[in-house]
């Protein structure tokens, strides 16, 4: 039995149209600025990139020459046919975000390079609290709103199981203020992050609900000024396809310096006390 969907796609497609005609796309342009520093740090010339993305207006520029493909799936990657692929701002949405991370494994050349943006699972806490407070008070129950994201640690994970080689994953947590929790989903939409959930109630919300969440935002995450902050996290996702050249971890017990001499010190048995 197939797992339930987690991503309406055609939904998902119409909010991104929309929020091309009017987008806002700070989130995009950090995650960029980030990208663009972390691949500066690589002591390698790629020349083969393909970046999955909704915005291309945003990452295509940044990439001259690199394959532009659409956030699909499957994703339209030829096997072994780059030596860079670029996940951005898509995995979140993904429903099967392993078998996403595979593809784009297989499209890499041997020691090709993946590096994955994605949004954290401490992004947007406040507006998921606010709302299902609000949701809770006025009707008694709770309907999915936000896409659930994962925590870092779990998302690391995903680079072992899609068997990418040298995984690392970090974060960048940002605090970004907003007139009110009601700009702040404006804002949302207009970056094309709705709620295209598949499970979400397909009936139109009660129109109290984003005011009382509202209220509970400002209420729990006001600043000083007058205005709310949000939480956004982005992850960074970075893992090689094997080759027989990357660097291996030693077998256990294949060491052929002992510790202590190589810490300058004495080396005593378990159970033996240390002088003064």
């Amino acid at each position: 039995m197939a797992p339930p969907l987690l991503t309406d796609r055609a939904q998902l497609a119409r909010q991104r149209a929309r929020a091309a005609a009017r987008p806002a796309w700070f989130l995009h342009e950090e995650a960029l600025r980030e990208v663009q520093e972390r691949l500066a740090q690589v002591n390698r010339s790629f020349t083969r990139p393909a970046v999955i993305t909704a915005m291309p207006a945003i990452w295509g520029p940044a990439f001259p020459g690199a394959r532009i493909v659409p956030d699909a799936d499957p994703i339209d990657l030829a096997e072994g046919a780059h030596d860079l692929v670029i996940d951005a701002l898509t995995l979140h949405w993904a429903d099967d975000p392993v078998g996403r991370i595979v593809q784009a494994r297989r499209a890499l050349v041997p020691d090709g390079l993946f590096l994955g943006v994605l949004f954290g699972g401490r992004s947007l806490h406040e507006l998921r609290t606010s709302l299902a407070e609000a949701e809770s008070r006025l009707t008694g129950g709770l309907s999915p709103r936000i896409v659930p994201m994962g925590e870092i640690r779990d998302l690391g994970a995903l680079l072992q199981r899609a068997d990418l080689a040298l995984p690392v994953a970090d974060a960048v947590s940002l605090r970004v203020s907003y007139e009110s929790a009601i700009h702040l989903m404006r804002d949302l939409r207009a970056m094309g992050e709705g709620n295209a959930l598949a499970a979400r109630r397909r009936i139109p919300a009660p129109r109290a609900l984003f005011a009382e969440a509202s209220r509970i935002y400002a209420d729990a995450f006001g600043a000083p000024d007058g205005r709310v902050l949000a939480t956004v996290e982005m992850v960074f996702l970075t893992g090689w396809a094997p080759d027989p050249s990357q660097p291996r971890p030693l077998r256990p017990g294949s060491a052929v310096r002992r510790l202590a001499d190589a810490l300058g010190t004495e080396e005593r048995s378990a159970g033996e006390k240390a002088g003064p």
